[in-house]
């Protein structure tokens, strides 16, 4: 492991009502250049940033002359990011009319290199009146990593507790330890994560919770009312957020788990496309759809490789059915790992998370991707 890993932090604005004022007229102005382009996006069925900016970019600055040659660039990218991601979710799309993404007025706007500068704990940053300086607030946890990182790319996103600056750093990658010991670990439903090196994170909790954040959408949904309405909107957010808290608290745990144990590597399973291979009613698909596992594996990732442990992906196939003692075809039954060949028991997601460690040791690339689909957002 060598290079840069890329982190995100959250500096909070300190602003002056005209500075927040000249924001938001460029928030307004940033997401009108990006629903023009998204038109023609759509129209010609235009996903590479390239293309894209011959067709949109000349429109862009005819509309919005103040909004500037690179923030009009800066539009054309953020639509092409997003019809990309679209079209990634839903390949299906690229035989059909492709749907228009819409861009709130409220919405982010990206910053590079060329709209905005810092100095110390103050940001420049371009608005559609010229650039303004703005300080910004930071705590010791964003400090560590601010004071070693480059700085790369950022997103403008207002929140109800004010403006943030969502800033790219550049971090150097930790040395790897030299020696290789794998901790291999099972993600699923029922226990969140279980770890070759036998702990246990229960999910129960979490599920409970998710179906009751469920069950008072639907209520909320079929009411219909103003007050209903307002409600929803209220709690509209909140289970994601729970859920992301939930999966960084274990994450953590595990990564620390592999640091206290002296283990090197850390082992997960491939899960990409595994909602496409289920067979299950239609109440359990509704559940496991909403179920974040990549974003755990995410969150696993990155910290581990903060850590200086190399991340592994193998295939999930047959590890909850094979005995990780004698290799032979077992039994599972829930939470229970029965080995008619040896006479083995054991708890069977730990059984599974020891196939996967195994799988981890003797892969030929030992590292993955660990720039999973969640970027840590670090903001307090």
């Amino acid at each position: 492991m060598s290079g840069y890993m890329q982190r995100t932090i959250g500096l909070k604005l300190c602003l002056s009502s005209a500075q927040a004022e000249r924001l938001s007229e460029l928030q307004s102005a940033f997401s009108a250049a990006c629903n023009k382009a998204v038109l023609l996006a759509a129209q010609g069925k235009i996903s590479n940033r390239i293309e894209l900016h011959h067709a949109a970019y000349y429109a862009i600055r005819e509309s919005a002359p103040a909004l500037g040659a690179q923030m009009a660039c800066n539009a054309v990218r953020q639509v092409a990011t997003a019809y990309k991601a679209l079209l990634s979710n839903r390949p299906e799309l690229r035989d059909k009319e492709w749907p228009l993404v819409r861009f709130t007025s409220k919405g982010s706007v990206h910053f590079d290199k060329r709209t905005y500068s810092m100095w110390g704990d103050c940001l420049s940053l371009f608005t559609l009146q010229g650039r303004i300086k703005v300080n910004f607030q930071v705590g010791s946890f964003q400090r560590q990593y601010l004071d070693v990182g480059i700085p790369k790319e950022a997103e403008l996103v207002r929140k109800p507790k004010g403006w943030f600056f969502n800033l790219v750093l550049d971090l150097p990658c930790p040395a790897p330890m030299p020696h290789r010991k794998t901790l291999g670990v099972n993600v699923g439903e029922n226990n969140l994560a279980a770890t070759s090196a036998g702990s246990l994170h229960g999910g129960g909790k979490l599920r409970h919770e998710r179906d009751c954040f469920l069950n008072l959408r639907r209520r909320l949904q079929s009411n219909g009312s103003k007050s209903a309405k307002q409600h929803l909107k209220k709690v509209s957010g909140r289970e994601a957020r729970h859920v992301r808290h939930v999966n960084h608290e274990v994450s953590k745990a595990i990564v620390a788990e592999a640091i206290k144990n002296g283990y090197t590597e850390i082992t997960l399973e491939e899960l990409t496309n595994i909602r496409e291979r289920l067979r299950t009613g239609k109440r359990m698909r509704s559940r496991l759809h909403r179920w974040a596992w990549a974003q755990l594996q995410g969150f696993i990732a990155y910290k581990a490789q903060a850590a200086g442990i190399r991340v592994a992906f193998v295939s999930p196939a047959y590890t909850s059915l094979t005995c990780a003692v004698c290799g032979n075809t077992g039994v599972r039954s829930r939470h229970r790992f029965s080995c008619r060949t040896c006479g083995r028991l054991a708890h069977a997601d730990r059984n599974a998370a020891l196939n996967i460690a195994s799988l981890g040791s003797v892969s030929t690339v030992p590292t993955g991707a660990v720039n999973r689909p969640d970027v840590a957002t670090l903001t307090g």
